[in-house]
């Protein structure tokens, strides 16, 4: 069974070509040489990669294209989301983002509506 960290890296790399970018979004807190708690990453609960997936908008907009904020939590077979974590991924969506779970590189593409062609 491959680990949570081997199917995100082949999942940033499959399909960070194309119409998405994909980058790592670490979070967490570090103590810096003085004590101090630092926080870093966009913030507890936020998925492990981040990025957009361009899109083509309708013709009245003479086929412009977007940029959609696209917010992947990768898991392992056997991996649970935390609270915080689904917290994220519903209010993406409910913005208008590109947001899900995925435990393949099969199951990164199909949420973001991408064939391998596109890659």
């Amino acid at each position: 069974m491959a680990s949570e960290q081997t199917i995100q890296q082949h999942i940033r790399l499959a399909c960070s070509i194309g119409t998405c970018r994909l980058f790592r979004n670490n979070t967490g807190t570090l103590r810096d040489i003085n004590g101090r708690p630092v926080t870093f990453g966009l913030c507890k609960g936020s998925a492990d990669l981040i990025g957009w997936t361009t899109r083509t908008i309708t013709p009245e907009m003479l086929g412009q294209q977007i940029a959609v904020f696209t917010s992947i939590e990768v898991k392992a077979a056997t991996g649970r989301i935390r609270p915080e974590q689904q917290q994220w991924l519903n209010a993406v969506q409910a913005a208008g983002g590109i947001a899900g779970i995925a435990r393949s590189v099969g199951e990164a593409m199909d949420l973001l509506s991408i064939t391998t062609e596109e890659c």
